[in-house]
Order: structure tokens, then C-alpha cells, then sequence
């Protein structure tokens, strides 16, 4: 009886063994790092790396409206322990922004891309070259009417080439009632004795108009038929003027 019930109790041991070794282990995976969230007065925050030492920090800030308030570009020199502070007024808040070097002279440039709700700007640019640690700021260009044509926001910029590129949609008709076309507008941006250059790459619909082809008119029968009635009458004359000359001899 004894030997029975070691014998029940070994066989139960072994089946728990059993069921503990086809047990899966699940991974546990590490949550990811959460974004360091901004402090207010603070909104936006971006990190430049131009070279090694060469950083530039960029911050938005403001307390009491989101659609108003301050830049500020901390450039961190640290190869030369140097730190500067370059600062303006922001209208409208920070989409993103960008580093080129547009005229290939070695001095970097940022570029602040700025959501404005004034429809007649949509986007701003807020440009600065920096040179031996000291900003020098850049007026960016406004569109002009053949470029402003149809545009209606919804920009999208880049850098392509060392160049800043933007895009948009185009659309037809005003207010309300304006719908997309379809078509897009590409334009690039360069930089020449600090002043930006800007040349437009694509053709859009609302530049190019259909043309009719101007048609010659054909001529037709009866400038024909008269053209030789006309030379019948001739003939006809001085076939008349032969036999008056022949009657009189």
C-alpha cells in the first residue's frame, strides 16, 4: 500500500515537471523612451548638428496665445566655448526647420518654418546665415502674383541639393468655392550675396492657357471660277478685236 501511494505520488511529480517545461516564456520588452516633454513658457524644440561642436538649439515660447510669441536660436560653439543667442518675434507657431547651405560659402544657414492663420501669408520663413558665430538675417521673398496664383497653403518645404524646395497644391475659383486643380507648383530657392533667389520648376495649369491654333482660310472655288471668267472676258475681247481689224482691211 505504501509502495503504491510513492509510486502515485512520483508519477504526479513528474507530470507537474512536464507541464513546467512546456511552458513559453514570454519576452518582456523595455517600454521606449518617452520624448522629453517641453516645459511651458516653451512649445517647440529642435536640435541642429551642423558639425562636430557646431549645434544649434531652436525653441518657440509664449504664455497667453498660441498663435503669437518668440523664437530663439542658441548656437553652441563648444570647440571655441563660445554660446550665442539669437532671438525674434514669432507669428504663428513652428511647423519645422531646416540647415543648407545654399551659396556653398562654409557658413550655414537656418531656416524657421512658421504656420501663420493670415491668409494672405499661410507661411513664413524666418532665415538666418551664421558666420564666426554671429547671425546675419535674411528676408526671405514673398510670393508674387503669377507665383501666388491658386495658392491657397499647404506648403510643403524641403531641402534637395542643398536647395530649400516648396510645394503646393493649386486650386480654382475664391473663397468657399475654391477646389484643388490637381496640380502643383515647385519652386527653389537659392541663396547669392545674401539675397535669396527663386526660380519656379514646374509648369502648372494655371500658367499655361490653351492657345487656339490660328487657322488661314482656304481658298474656295468661286475665287477660282471668277479668276477664270475673268480671263474668258480677256480672251474673248481680243478675239473681237481681230475680226473688227480683218472686216476693215
Amino acid at each position: 500500500m505504501i509502495n503504491r501511494f510513492y509510486l502515485f505520488a512520483l508519477l504526479i511529480g513528474t507530470a507537474i515537471a512536464g507541464c513546467s517545461g512546456n511552458e513559453t516564456k514570454t519576452a518582456v520588452t523595455a517600454p521606449a523612451p518617452k520624448k522629453p516633454e517641453l516645459m511651458g513658457p516653451f512649445r517647440f524644440h529642435k536640435l541642429i548638428e551642423v558639425s562636430p561642436g557646431q549645434s544649434y538649439d531652436i525653441l518657440s515660447w509664449g504664455r497667453g496665445s498660441v498663435d503669437a510669441g518668440a523664437f530663439m536660436i542658441l548656437h553652441s560653439d563648444s570647440s571655441a566655448i563660445q554660446y550665442t543667442t539669437t532671438t525674434g518675434d514669432l507669428d504663428g507657431t513652428i511647423v519645422d526647420v531646416y540647415n543648407a547651405d545654399m551659396d556653398v560659402d562654409g557658413n550655414p544657414e537656418i531656416l524657421i518654418q512658421a504656420k501663420s492663420k493670415d491668409t494672405t501669408k499661410y507661411a513664413t520663413i524666418y532665415a538666418f546665415e551664421f558666420n564666426n558665430n554671429k547671425a546675419n538675417k535674411l528676408d526671405f521673398p514673398r510670393l508674387n502674383s503669377s507665383q501666388r496664383k491658386g495658392y491657397r497653403g499647404n506648403d510643403n518645404f524641403y531641402i534637395r541639393d542643398g536647395k530649400l524646395m516648396r510645394e503646393f497644391p493649386i486650386y480654382s475659383g475664391t473663397g468657399k468655392d475654391a477646389k484643388p486643380t490637381g496640380a502643383k507648383r515647385q519652386l527653389e530657392y537659392g541663396l547669392r550675396s545674401n539675397e535669396f533667389t527663386v526660380k519656379q520648376l514646374s509648369k502648372d495649369s494655371t500658367d499655361v492657357a490653351d492657345k487656339p491654333a490660328a487657322s488661314t482660310p482656304a481658298k474656295s472655288d468661286d475665287n477660282k471660277s471668277t479668276v477664270q471668267k475673268s480671263d474668258n472676258k480677256s480672251s474673248s475681247s481680243k478675239s473681237n478685236k481681230k475680226k473688227r481689224r480683218r472686216h476693215r482691211n
